[in-house]
């Protein structure tokens, strides 16, 4: 089957394929009114208009994608509200709840490298809509659907104003600047090329320390992801700054390319992901903000979310991966904080949907009101709560969608008694297979629903045997 001729499938948060390739105007014409239309089914009556945000990020030919999509969604009778710049994808979920529009249709490819782009499609309430909107989507595709309404208006807006006026209001900003002005706290700032570009500065002024803010659509051959092997530069950048100030604190933060995803460098360098940052946020969110509230996870988390939330008496949800299961469940419970560890982490206070800046001011006022570097504050919570591991994850490249078949047929039909020379005492299967071992490690196999990709993930006392069982399960994959 030729690669364009796949059917168009949404994937954890969005649609995606290669530019040009998968990822066509031509295909956007067909997509992009089917998603209003399926918006305007689902929330039309919560909102009572046909009004759809259209946004982008920062990648190659975002903005004329975006302007297509808004051409396209009007012509069969919406009123569009398109961006006047690139935003953050949260700036237009933000958008389509207190613009009061039956949602938003973002150009971007998050995290992919530069040679993707994709459509994320957001609900009326401001988060990602659930599966079965997709799954909806994805039908009426090979459909013919009457588009009788006459053609819409065309608006435009700033969606960075209002957004970040919101944000403002969540956190002590006048603290955090104050800090960072004083010299007391120093912050570094990865964009990574991608949306998050100039949003703490909007936010706490001129001295926020920013790189990688220009627009590089192949983000350096690299992808924007906040991941280590992507930051060597940005780690060095803080190790330097450490050395020549070794007194006060400083911190790193890390943003995806569409801000949505968040990691941290600690003021000694180390890499801290959301796997250390969502039990940092518990503890500082009910500490010192007496929030609370349900704890979301989900089934990738650290043991050491569960364990933080347990002390300060915080009820715990499991969800699969994928921040949409985040968000369906933000909107039946009251939420403090929902995460998941590859780095979308959001709010019940907030709007149901991970957002990077907000994390960040989180983060940065933890940082100022505990005195504590991150690093500091891990350790205290790891003691507080007697726990201690190490983490990392694989993602596996198989040979085929085949290879993919294989491996699942084998899973299916006889699961591992040991790995990597330890005893498997539980099996979760709410997404993929989490096999917990008899020194409570665990290793999670998990396969990526639209690619030959399988994804190893993997917690365990210390990196040493973490690493010993992710090649244990690399071997078992490629046997």
């Amino acid at each position: 089957m030729p690669v364009a001729s796949k059917p168009i499938k949404f994937g954890t948060d969005g649609w995606r394929g290669v530019i040009g390739l998968e990822f066509t105007f031509e295909r956007l014409a067909l997509v992009a009114p089917v998603a209003a239309q399926v918006l305007l089914y689902t929330y039309g009556k919560n909102v009572g208009n046909r009004t759809i945000i259209v946004g982008h990020d920062r990648r190659f030919m975002a903005e004329d994608f975006a302007e297509f999509v808004a051409s396209t969604v009007r012509d069969v009778g919406f009123d569009v509200v398109l961006t006047e710049t690139f935003a953050p994808t949260p700036a237009f979920s933000w958008a389509a709840k207190h613009q009061n529009a039956l949602g938003a249709l973002v150009i971007t490819a998050s995290h992919n490298p530069g040679k993707y782009l994709g459509l994320k499609v957001k609900s009326c309430f401001g988060g990602s809509v659930p599966p079965e909107v997709t799954k909806e989507i994805e039908s009426l595709l090979t459909q013919e659907i009457s588009f009788d309404a006459p053609q819409g208006k065309l608006e435009s807006f700033d969606p960075w104003q209002s957004y970040t006026q919101g944000l403002e209001g969540k956190v002590d900003i006048a603290k955090i600047r104050d800090a960072i002005a004083s010299g007391k706290l120093t912050l570094f700032a990865d964009a990574m090329h991608g949306a998050a570009a100039g949003g703490l500065s909007m936010l706490l002024g001129d001295k926020v320390k920013e790189i990688n803010s220009d627009r590089d659509p192949l983000f350096e051959g690299g992808a924007p992801e906040p991941l280590p092997k992507y930051i060597s530069k940005f780690i060095e950048v803080i190790k330097n700054h450490r050395q020549a100030n070794p007194e006060g604190l400083s911190v790193g933060l890390v943003f995806d390319g569409d801000c949505d995803r968040i990691a941290a460098v600690d003021g000694n360098g180390n890499f801290l992901s959301s796997q250390i940052l969502i039990p940092i946020l518990i503890d500082h969110l009910t500490q010192r903000r007496g929030f609370t509230g349900e704890i979301v996870k989900t089934v990738s988390g650290s043991d050491l979310i569960p364990l933080v939330a347990k002390i300060h008496n915080l009820s715990l949800y499991e969800t699969p991966v994928g921040y949409k299961y985040i968000a369906d469940r933000m909107l039946d419970a009251q939420v403090l904080l929902g995460g998941e560890e590859s780095g979308g982490i959001g709010y019940g206070s907030h709007i149901p949907e991970r957002d990077a800046l907000l994390s960040a001011l989180y983060v940065l006022e933890a940082i100022v009101e505990s005195g504590m570097d991150l690093g500091e504050y891990y350790s205290y919570l790891q003691n507080q709560v007697n726990f201690n591991s190490a983490y990392d994850r694989i993602d596996l490249p198989l040979s085929g969608m085949e290879a993919r078949a294989r491996l699942l047929q084998q899973l299916q039909n006889e699961l591992p008694k040991e790995i990597a020379g330890k005893q498997v005492v539980d099996c979760q299967t709410i997404d993929g297979y989490k096999f917990r071992l008899d020194d409570n490690s665990w290793l999670m196999i998990r396969f990526s629903g639209t690619e030959p990709v399988l994804r190893l993930y993997c917690e365990a006392s210390n990196l040493e045997e973490v690493h010993k069982t992710l090649a244990w399960a690399k071997d078992w994959a490629q046997g």
